[in-house]
């Protein structure tokens, strides 16, 4: 245990990322539980990178605008697909889904073969780097999860039909996964919503805000203090969390 390397100036901003992801994660994960595409995520986060990967390989600056744009655009993309797929054939969308995973994925690892680096940008993407988040990357996903969260009180994701939800969370997920990466990202949308399935109405949301920021705050502090990967012990912990919190409030206890 190491308790000099707690740096409120490092894990500071990791953690207000964290909160920012939870911001658009928390409802967009209640709404993917509710239509049952729990894997969705996983998918547009990897189409996502596939983007970013595909710009790099195109020679473009390593988190430079072009990059974001190739990022949101792959994204949208995806989320355009999945609306085709859902209208086309809606009983087989989860399992199209987790095709479009890992053919994304494969694509990756294929654009990828030929980059020294490329290892290292396989694990960026999954684990994130979020303990080295800069001030401009904040003020991006600020800006990002405001005009979602907008939308979604606006009830945006259901006026715009299908396409409406794909495509908020697209913009979502491709704004957060960069940061934090594919496995956060996931466990940011699903683990809070299916602990508090117990809960109703606004007590659920708040409960969910609640466990992801705990989940958060404790794991990046056992990863200063442990020298663990941010992103992997994070996932462990919010896990644990939920456990937690779903057995000690079940259906039966919870008023």
């Amino acid at each position: 245990m190491n308790l000099s390397a707690i740096d409120i100036g490092i894990l500071g901003p990791a953690f207000l990322a964290g909160l920012l992801v939870l911001a658009t994660h928390v409802p967009l994960g209640r709404e993917v539980l509710d239509r049952g595409i729990v894997f969705i995520d996983l998918a547009i986060a990897q189409i996502a990178g596939l983007g970013v990967i595909l710009a790099e390989s195109l020679g473009l600056p390593d988190g430079g605008l072009w990059t974001q744009v190739a990022a949101v655009a792959a994204a949208l993309l995806g989320a355009l697909l999945l609306t085709w797929t859902e209208r086309r054939a809606a009983e087989q969308q989860e399992a199209l889904i987790g095709v479009l995973f890992v053919l994304a994925s494969c694509v990756g690892i294929l654009l990828l073969s030929g980059n020294p680096h490329g290892g290292e940008h396989l694990k960026d993407l999954l684990v994130g780097q979020i303990l080295w988040v800069s001030p401009a990357q904040l003020t991006a996903l600020a800006a990002v999860s405001a005009v979602i969260g907008l939308a979604l009180a606006l009830g945006w994701n259901r006026r715009l039909g299908r396409f409406g939800f794909y495509g908020l969370f697209a913009v979502a997920v491709t704004a957060s996964v960069q940061l934090v990466g594919v496995y956060l990202v996931f466990s940011s949308l699903i683990i809070p919503a299916l602990a508090t399935r117990a809960w109703t109405g606004r007590r659920r949301l708040v409960a969910a805000y609640l466990l992801g920021a705990v989940g958060y705050a404790l794991g990046l502090l056992l990863s200063a203090l442990f020298d663990l990967p941010s992103g992997a012990i994070m996932v462990c912990v919010l896990a644990a969390c939920g456990l937690a919190l779903a057995l000690t409030f079940s259906p039966s206890r919870v008023p």
